[in-house]
């Protein structure tokens, strides 16, 4: 399945504290090296540059206030935006948020339907691990604090969710591992996506 003119669309997901920056940073190096270009796009980012067109908002936290069919028109928007890029793609994204009021698809159906992924990585480390990386990241970043419990929920959510995306688009779900000093492993496993025909 061709997602688009030249290349593939891979969704990559994890949730926060999952080292999902690093392993996406080795990924692309390991496809350039190979030969394989291929972009990185931020979902949340193509939808901010989408609403800051419009006028819509000035910084990326704006966002959640505006009205929910807004939201969604900015989600499909996005989705249209990715779609026209040729080659290869990967899009950073979460398959759910943790939210105070529950946990909110990153990827809606009609995310997915537009998209058309051919594959979703879900990115996955030892819910003790993600726990310890949250509180180092304190000072760099403002983490969720869960317990490795709610963690264990929110990576089950995911694949979830990421089921969902499968039966409703055809694509396919791989699980890449996150081990502790492991990341070059994770990498591989989302590099191989675009090595293979």
């Amino acid at each position: 399945m061709s997602s688009t003119k030249q290349g593939k669309i891979v969704i990559v997901t994890g949730v926060p504290g999952v080292g999902k920056t690093t392993v996406l940073n080795a990924a692309l190096d390991l496809c350039l090296k190979s030969g394989k270009d291929v972009s990185l796009v931020n979902y949340g980012n193509i939808m901010f540059e989408e609403a800051s067109k419009l006028g819509l908002v000035r910084a990326r936290d704006e966002m959640r206030r505006l009205p929910v069919k807004t939201q969604v028109d900015l989600q499909l928007q996005a989705s249209e935006s990715i779609r026209q890029i040729n080659g290869n793609v990967i899009v950073d994204t979460h398959m759910f948020i943790n939210t105070s009021k529950g946990y909110m698809p990153g990827i809606p159906s009609w995310v997915a339907g537009a998209l058309k992924p051919d594959a979703i990585v879900l990115l996955e480390a030892d819910p003790e691990e993600i726990s310890k990386r949250r509180s180092k990241d304190v000072a760099i970043r403002v983490r969720e604090s869960d317990s490795p419990e709610r963690i264990t929920e929110h990576q089950m959510m995911g694949r979830a969710g990421a089921a969902a995306v499968s039966v409703q688009t055809g694509c396919t779900v791989v699980v890449a591992k996150n081990r502790e000093g492991g990341y070059i492993e994770a990498a591989k496993v989302i590099a191989s996506l675009f090595w293979e025909g």
